[in-house]
């Protein structure tokens, strides 16, 4: 063996003092940067406010309403817990000091799930490249951008989902590396590493539901496995069957049951009553402590002068609503709002009267096809619809809160009919699906799940549709108070644990597609994400700190995605070209160096593209995925351009070059860094903009707010 050629392969073994040194100053200097001032500041930041109150719930099993799924939460209140938090402190908003809540152990634990995705990520690296030089240079990106410091250092979601998905990442390239080295399908080693990533898969699914891009990303990895042991002509067809086999239990099965299992957890904890029950269906809420429906029990059927609330069918539907308030001038008739309003309150309350007299004497049946008029029990005023536009809506016809006491007029009329029922047939609690058709107008009552303005308190937009079609005017008693019928347990009614776990994500999912802004929130989109257009306060105090990406590694890495393009089209035409003449023009290294940047940049497009189809409410933190693969395209490509440059120099001016240009990139790369940390470690005196500071040397755009 040639000297050159045992260099070559102590620096592609991990079992050499040059990679164990590496390793150890690259998790040195993480932990260092990620620990330091991590308890600073001590008030509340961003969406710990969130994340933290979630944790208190969890702590106090209130259940709540998230758009999330649970892992991520029920982490953060475990962490809490054993670290001595109560669950007490109330996380209004940020900028609200701890003062003596025991919050320290959420951080940490984040901050260190945050801080193990750098090794993570110089060990998949090594598994994609085998070369040190790349392992270096995209790990250091990593540790160096103050973004992606900023954003593992809190009580969030963030760094859990991060690491997750990077233990996705890695698991499956040590899985190709152990496929290519010929291991069984049904080895222990094998079978171990795959069951590693299908639990790395279901976390990074159980923390948010953009964890689907990891699960295609490995999708796809796993296919191109199956296709290379299916090519390999010197092995069975039967051998590509059993791994076929073995990775439908271990990366589909085993994270569907992980999976569920999660949420398992999740609704058996959050078994108490809490602000979030009105989202969920009146079986579903049957099942929670201390909810109205719980241990409850009321009438079996629906009769008149009953007081009810009526919950509507709609995923995430709330309860027919009105108050006091009236629409303002310009929005129809300014009559009395109603709406729907996913929170119980007495202003829910609505009492079932026939349409021509006031009471009827004992407990008369109410059923399908009869008239009535509902008239809201605080107010007096009847529920009611005429010729005026709806507010949001302006197809549909405006529905509102009319008469004195009970007295109105014929517009306050409806039909009730049983979907799917028959004229004459008993109206039941909780189980009858019903519809309110407008006698007069020939309308529906709906809800459109169009949010109101302040002046509507965003509650959501009742109105009456002329189509009887519409799938969202379906309604159901919850609530059925009336003494003189016998009760029945409301336990009958109880949602099941998988009817349940089907309702939490079509809630959860309609949840997201709806997510709009606050009022004052720094929203983005994703054009402005790759070129750090623009951060996000994370404090605002004394002690600022800005979520912002490293200029120099954000555009560094933007740079080299285009690269990176022109090279693939660029290798793509001389391989072929070389192809038809017989000859090859890469060797194995650089041949390898640019498949992992292939994979680089196919997880870079998962993990970014799809934002660009999506209708909710995007913010900068949701391109820290991508992030990560696009620092680590840009330390392979680097290594894969300065190797190709060498070739063309000679021996001893190429190894200069080469060493001259690794130097200036690790060099500028921690320089910039230590420009930019006070944006993660915290900022103080004036603004950027603002004379005498400090920063106005660092504030390259104006859209940058530090």
């Amino acid at each position: 063996m040639t000297e050159k050629s045992k260099n070559r392969t102590l620096l592609t073994s991990p079992n050499n003092k040059i990679w164990w040194i590496t390793f150890g100053i690259l998790c040195g200097a993480t932990f260092l940067t990620r620990f330091y001032k991590v308890l600073e500041p001590d008030h509340v930041c961003w969406d710990e406010t969130h994340f933290g109150k979630m944790a208190s719930w969890y702590i106090n099993r209130t259940f709540f309403f998230d758009v999330h799924p649970p892992l991520g939460k029920m982490l953060i209140a475990l962490s809490g817990k054993l670290t001595g938090y109560d669950g007490t402190f109330p996380f209004e908003k940020p900028g609200d000091k701890y003062d003596g809540a025991r919050y320290e152990g959420m951080r940490i634990f984040c901050t260190t799930l945050g801080a193990l995705i750098i090794p993570l990520t110089f060990l998949t690296l090594w598994e994609m490249t085998k070369s040190l030089d790349c392992t270096f240079i995209g790990t250091l990106l990593l540790i160096c951008d103050v973004g992606f410091l900023t954003l593992n250092r809190y009580i969030l979601l963030d760094p859990i989902l991060l690491f997750f998905m990077s233990c996705s990442i890695y698991g499956a390239f040590r899985i190709r590396s152990l496929t290519d080295s010929g291991l069984e399908p049904f080895s222990r080693r094998m079978i171990c590493w795959q069951l590693f990533l299908g639990a790395s898969l279901a976390c990074t699914m159980s923390v948010k539901f953009v964890g689907l891009f990891v699960v295609l990303f490995v999708g796809l990895r796993t296919v191109a496995d199956l296709w290379n042991v299916l090519g390999d002509l010197t092995k069975p067809v039967s051998l590509t069957i059993k791994h076929l086999i073995g990775r439908s239990i271990t990366l589909i099965l085993w994270p569907i049951i992980l999976y569920v299992f999660f949420f398992w957890i999740h609704l058996t904890v959050l078994s108490k009553s809490g602000n979030g029950d009105g989202f969920y269906s009146s079986g579903f809420q049957a099942r929670l402590e201390g909810n109205s429906l719980h241990n409850a029990s009321a009438p079996r059927i629906l009769a008149y002068g009953a007081v009810i609330t009526l919950k509507n069918h709609r995923t995430g539907g709330g309860y027919l609503h009105s108050h006091y308030h009236l629409y303002p001038a310009g929005v129809g008739a300014r009559q009395q709002q109603i709406t729907t309003y996913t929170h119980k309150d007495d202003n829910n309350r609505f009492i079932v009267r026939p349409y021509n007299r006031d009471s009827v004497q004992g407990a008369v049946p109410v059923r399908s096809g009869d008239l009535l008029r509902l008239t809201h029990a605080a107010t007096g005023r009847n529920l009611h619809s005429h010729r005026e536009r709806a507010p949001l809506t302006h197809k549909f016809l405006q529905v509102t809160g009319y008469g004195e006491d009970g007295v109105g007029d014929a517009n306050d009329v409806w039909k009730v009919i049983i979907s799917g029922g028959k004229d004459g047939e008993e109206i039941q609690t909780v189980r009858s699906k019903i519809m309110f058709v407008h006698y007069l107008q020939s309308c529906v009552l709906t809800t459109t799940g169009k949010q109101l303005p302040k002046w509507g308190y965003e509650q959501q937009e009742v109105a009456c549709n002329p189509n009887l079609r519409d799938k969202n005017a379906l309604w159901n008693v919850e609530d059925n108070v009336f003494d003189q019928l016998p009760k029945m347990s409301f336990e009958a009614y109880a949602s099941g644990f998988f009817e349940r776990l089907i309702e939490s994500h079509a809630v959860m999912l309609q949840g997201n597609a709806g997510l709009k802004p606050k009022e004052g929130e720094v929203t983005s989109q994703p054009w402005q994400w790759p070129i750090n257009y623009r951060g996000q306060f994370f404090s605002g105090s004394a002690h600022r700190i800005y979520l912002l990406g490293n200029p120099i590694v954000w555009w560094a890495n933007l740079a080299f995605l285009v690269i990176f393009f022109m090279v693939f089209v660029f290798n793509a035409v001389r391989e072929k070209r070389a192809k038809a003449f017989g000859k090859f023009v890469q060797d194995e290294t650089s041949r390898a160096l640019l498949n992992a940047a292939g994979w680089s940049g196919a997880g870079w497009a998962l993990h970014y593209v799809p934002f660009w189809a999506m209708g909710r409410v995007l913010y900068f933190h949701h391109y820290f995925p991508a992030l990560v693969f696009s620092s680590m395209l840009t330390g392979i490509l680097t290594v894969y351009l300065l190797r190709s440059i060498r070739s063309y120099l000679s021996e001893e001016l190429g190894r200069a070059a080469y060493h001259c240009v690794m130097g200036l990139v690790m060099s500028t790369t921690v320089y910039s860094f230590y420009l930019f940390s006070p944006l993660a470690y915290g900022m103080n005196g004036p603004l950027a903009h603002e004379p005498n500071s400090t920063m106005s040397g660092l504030k390259w755009l104006e859209s940058w707010e530090f």
